[in-house]
């Protein structure tokens, strides 16, 4: 990790930095690191400490999911997939008690119910109320008193469409995800392929003081809201101080044998431009038995080729991420921490490790 923020005494009762900071992505990757962004978002009490805060914290959130009840709720009601997003406002929520719990539900039987969290069900009733899936989106997050706004990367009903290396194209998110023996995917678009962001969403990019991308599944997270007309271009022209955050572990069908250096070409590469000034990159070996796990299916620990990283002209970040469990998840505070760190260091750039 980075060393702690260094404030000197005279600044204590000082107010820090504010910054607006937004973070793109989707699936659990999104919404694990608003969580631990949401811990810095201004209060009393960080306001004296003299350290940087978050003033308005916003997530660009993928609308591309077909699987399980978002994959049924947007075929029913012709909707959005509320899923990704039930999960950014409930780790932006105030309260993660019981309200969180109460989005985060889900039925376990019951004709037509059984599959489906109660958030999505929410979410789902409130845009056919308000006949607006961002409208929708608001009040969820005014009921759950959320630390930040959350906005889809497009109001339009778009698929994904990967090319193969063996020449053959897939549509749609969950076939995507169970491809085999296609090889690696050379490309991603959108059906249809000119849709457009919400003007909130390009207004947030271009006041941004920090933008991030990931963590997240490449081409089924990340890539999807580069491929939003316009949202390249914006995070380019934005003056914040762009960071990748590397994923800790490759993903069947989508990265396999893909190294951090290799994760940013993708994303650079579908952007159209170059994005980032940083990226954080996990340094901590994962034991035996999770590399074993994960070996069953042929994914491994990325590589942090950190030579081919400076190479794009990119600063490497290199710290300790990796949390053990059922599976290899984010260290969501330390991730933050450093993201928060390295907006009080920038602009210096060089390697920064732990």
């Amino acid at each position: 990790m980075l060393p702690p923020l260094r404030t000197n005494s005279s600044d204590s009762g000082k107010a820090g930095p504010e910054l607006r900071v937004v973070a793109i992505g989707g699936g659990t990757g999104l919404s694990t690191l608003l969580k631990g962004l949401k811990r810095y978002v201004t209060t009393p009490a960080l306001t004296a400490s003299g350290q940087p805060t978050i003033r308005e914290l916003s997530g660009v959130v993928t609308v591309s999911d077909d699987g399980g009840s978002s994959g049924r709720l947007r075929k029913e009601f012709n909707m959005l997939p509320p899923g990704d997003v039930r999960n950014c406002i409930v780790a932006l929520s105030e309260d993660e008690a019981l309200l969180s719990r109460l989005f985060q539900h889900r039925f376990d039987k019951g004709s037509g119910l059984e599959g489906h969290s109660f958030g999505n069900l929410f979410l789902a009733a409130l845009t056919s109320i308000t006949g607006d899936f961002a409208e929708a989106i608001r009040l969820s997050s005014e009921i759950l008193l959320t630390r930040g706004h959350i906005y889809p990367a497009t109001m339009s009903s778009v698929e994904l469409e990967a090319s193969f290396e063996d020449g053959t194209k897939v549509r749609g998110e969950t076939k995507i995800t169970a491809s085999k023996g296609k090889g690696k995917i050379r490309e991603l678009a959108l059906v249809p392929p000119d849709v457009e962001p919400l003007p909130q969403t390009l207004e947030a990019i271009a006041n941004a003081d920090l933008i991030t991308i990931g963590p997240g599944s490449l081409f089924t997270s990340l890539i999807p809201n580069l491929l939003v007309r316009r949202i390249p271009q914006a995070i380019a022209e934005s003056a914040a101080i762009k960071v990748f955050v590397c994923n800790l572990m490759t993903q069947v069908n989508e990265s396999l044998s893909l190294t951090a250096a290799d994760h940013i070409l993708a994303l650079n590469r579908h952007a159209g431009v170059q994005l980032f000034d940083y990226a954080l990159i996990n340094g901590k070996a994962a034991s035996p038995e999770m590399k074993a796990k994960y070996a069953l299916e042929g994914a491994s620990q990325i590589g942090a080729d950190l030579e081919a990283i400076e190479a794009l002209g990119v600063c490497p970040v290199l710290g300790d991420y990796l949390v053990e469990g059922a599976t290899a998840r984010h260290a969501t505070d330390r991730v933050a921490h450093d993201l928060m760190a390295l907006m009080a260091q920038a602009p210096e750039r060089h390697t920064i490790r732990s």
